[in-house]
């Protein structure tokens, strides 16, 4: 049985599940759907207890009913035209000097609400582009990166769809699909997506991190040296070098050098360590932050179990001094754990 669809028959599952626990279905209905339930997994052969075939199955964090809603808000945007049977689909008509001279000037002002997290405001922008100039798979593939810092994965999985249907030689939507698939959990599809790239790119380092990722979640999550697929940008900023020292990355998250500054700007430099206080690190709210991703992502397990990190501790309980921003960075893993949180920029 094909993996794609006992995917769907779990996702049936669990929404039938759901809807007896939340109450949607009647008390009187509930053995008979309960019945038809165990019927379904049992003729697809998915057993939704098996908790091992659930992970390898699951669709999560996305949902059966998500996954409705953006097939419906899509055919309402595209809308149906009526062709005759046997008739071939109409071609889009070439864009204008002037159509694409405006769906330019469209593009940057999505660029801009980008850099300002004014995420609806772009995918708005950047949908005027398409509107103008559907041949251009950039502006499909800025508007999977806004629906993706959004949320909207799924939505994203479609425009970045279309931008490898545009151009199948075009590196960034293959860049932008895989994101959105691994953010949808559905690491299988992120590595193929990454693995195209690759082929199209193999010098990319950011897609070949990503498929590195995915790969890793294939088989088993234990030992997975996740980093998170790559990081979200609109074309033209991907390789800006114009990025102040202190100014968050494509990930929101401080370069190496911003982050030594940041460090420095909260206690260091008092004393041998350089390192500042506790009470600062909490408080600030970048820091924070890069925490938060670091738990969520795997990132704080590899940190704890480094031997490097684990000696500083030691040092530090023991009386001894902080250790220095140098003696951090000299630590490989310690570098390539920073690298992570620049976004890997090329």
């Amino acid at each position: 049985m094909a993996d794609k669809k006992q995917k769907l028959v779990l996702s049936i599952i669990d929404f039938l599940n759901q809807s007896i626990d939340d109450g949607t279905v009647k008390a009187d209905d509930r053995e008979g759907l309960e019945i038809a339930i165990q019927c379904i997994g049992e003729a697809f052969g998915v057993d939704p207890s098996d908790e091992q075939q659930r992970q390898r199955l699951s669709i999560k964090p996305a949902k059966l009913l998500t996954i409705f809603d953006v097939f419906l808000k899509t055919r309402d945007k595209v809308g149906s035209t009526p062709s005759s049977s046997g008739s071939a689909p109409a071609t889009p008509r070439a864009p204008s000097a002037a159509d694409k001279k405006q769906a330019e000037t469209h593009k940057q002002t999505g660029n801009a609400h980008m850099s300002a997290k004014n995420h609806d405001s772009a995918i708005d922008s950047y949908s005027k582009a398409i509107a103008l100039d559907p041949t251009n798979p950039v502006y499909f593939s800025n508007r999977a990166a806004a629906y993706s810092s959004k949320g909207d994965h799924a939505f994203a999985v479609l425009d970045a769809e279309k931008a490898t249907e545009v151009s199948p030689s075009f590196v960034k939507a293959y860049s932008r699909l895989g994101h959105a698939q691994y953010s949808l959990g559905d690491y299988r599809a992120a590595a193929d997506a990454f693995k195209k790239g690759v082929e199209l790119d193999p010098t990319n380092e950011n897609l070949k991190s990503g498929l590195k990722n995915a790969t890793a979640r294939l088989p088993a999550d234990e030992d997975d040296e996740d980093g998170g697929p790559p990081p979200l940008m609109p074309e033209d900023q991907i390789n800006s070098s114009s990025t102040p020292p202190n100014s968050a990355g494509s990930g929101g998250l401080p370069n190496l050098g911003g982050m030594a500054d940041m460090l420095r700007g909260m206690g260091g430099g008092a004393g041998g360590g350089g390192m500042p206080d506790m009470a600062s690190m909490m408080n600030n709210p970048m820091m924070m932050q890069m925490a938060q991703q670091m738990m969520a992502n795997g990132g704080l397990e590899r940190l704890m179990s480094n031997p490097a990190v684990a000696n500083m501790m030691n040092r530090v309980q023991n009386g001894g001094s902080m250790p220095s921003m140098e003696e951090l960075m000299s630590d490989p893993t310690m570098r390539n754990l920073a690298s992570q949180f620049t976004g890997g920029r090329q």
